[in-house]
């Protein structure tokens, strides 16, 4: 198999600015090729749209065993999760995952989430000023999470840092990761010794352990599923919430769309996960030599998979840069794309469209103050934001 070599960059996908606002060094590998090698992160960078999606859903070629993080020790802890894993182990583990996370599972919770949602974007609308992360980006999906898996006691105090650190370890050796590995460790460990009495009757981790016991999964891996109902779905739900918020406060007019027009609401979600992905980059193995766009990719070399890139290809997307909720991009790449897609975006969309409804309905003047982001490996979300004054709609 020929290929040529691929463009070189000097970009370290890691360094604290680029985290922050990754799109121009996004724009800049796009530049340079589909396919960029980065010395730096010892990687082979996929930066167009149509490259990312066929290498997600080209498993047998780009492999998740192994692979999902950028350090070793992640990938070992990783093993035996369905996002670790490559099929036929990933379609029987990821079958349990998703089996009350499907739309018929879901469609009970509708409501309830939508209570909860609205309930709390009132609140916050009389008070007249709030802090849009801590008070309803992180409150929510804490609380949703928390009832969803059946946590009790102690645990829902941890979920927030334990979530958080489950993802931040993913990155390469930096002391992000290094100070999150001991937080990553006391979720583990609880996950590894958690049994279906410390959940809650029920609940869905209950019914993961029920599985379990039933034969449909393989034993002692009810633990892996609980662990990722967590790592994977708390961090990247609390970003998106946060990005919901920032970007119909920078754009009052496209918020004014969806008041006008509520069935827009999920395509103004859609647009949200394709302007600003919650997940920065995912990892992959090259099972073989493989020519992409031209370029070879030999076997064994580590791949990274930048949704956001794949995201503002103008390539793709007209006018990619521009936040338009009339766009509904339904095939954007913040989800992921292929056998690994995310399995609990149908508890994102809930949760996301509740918010965006009540924002829609409630909301008629939101005026924020600068947001403040902290570098992170994997999720991009914002860490603070003050809503300085709203008014009813």
């Amino acid at each position: 198999m020929t290929g040529s070599a691929p463009p070189v960059s000097d970009l370290d996908l890691f360094d604290d600015a680029v985290l922050i606002d990754p799109y121009p060094s996004y724009a800049a590998l796009r530049d340079l090729g589909g396919v960029v090698r980065l010395p730096a992160n010892d990687v082979y960078a996929l930066t167009r749209y149509e490259l990312i999606r066929g290498a997600l859903a080209d498993w047998e070629t780009f492999s998740s065993a192994g692979a999902i993080g950028f350090n070793p020790m992640a990938n070992e802890a990783l093993a035996g999760t369905s996002l670790a894993s490559d099929p036929p182990e990933h379609t029987r583990l990821r079958a349990a995952l998703t089996a009350n996370l499907s739309p018929r599972a879901l469609r009970g919770l509708k409501d309830g989430i939508a209570a909860k949602a609205d309930a709390l974007v009132e609140e916050l609308v009389a008070q007249g000023s709030f802090e849009a992360i801590d008070e309803l980006a992180r409150a929510l999906p804490l609380e949703v999470v928390a009832d969803l898996i059946g946590f009790t006691g102690d645990v829902r105090a941890d979920m927030l840092r334990w979530g958080r650190a489950a993802m931040q370890v993913l990155g390469p050796v930096n002391q992000r990761t290094a100070e999150s590995f001991p937080i990553a460790g006391e979720l583990y460990a609880w996950c590894s010794a958690v049994t279906a009495q410390d959940l809650a009757p029920g609940s869905i981790g209950r019914g993961v352990f029920e599985a379990e016991a039933r034969g449909e999964i393989p034993p002692g891996s009810a633990g892996h599923i609980i662990h990722q109902y967590l790592g994977a779905g708390v961090d990247t739900t609390i970003a998106s919430l946060g990005n919901v918020i920032a970007l119909f406060a920078a754009h009052p007019d496209q918020l004014a769309l969806v008041r006008e027009n509520p069935s827009l609401v999920p395509a103004a979600f859609n647009e949200v996960l394709r302007y600003w992905p919650p997940i920065n980059a995912w990892g992959r193995r090259a099972t073989r030599d493989a020519v992409v766009d031209g370029v070879l990719i030999p076997r064994g070399s580590r791949v990274a998979v930048l949704l956001g890139a794949g995201n503002r290809d103008p390539r793709h997307y007209e006018d990619p840069d521009a936040f338009l909720v009339e766009r509904n991009p339904v095939d954007h790449l913040g989800f992921g794309y292929g056998p690994h897609g995310c399995a609990g975006q149908g508890l994102a969309r809930l949760e996301a469209h509740a918010v965006i409804d009540a924002l829609a309905r409630r909301v008629g003047r939101l005026v924020v103050g600068p947001e403040t982001r902290v570098p992170g490996n994997i999720t991009r979300g914002i860490e603070e934001l003050p809503v300085l004054e709203v008014a009813s709609a």
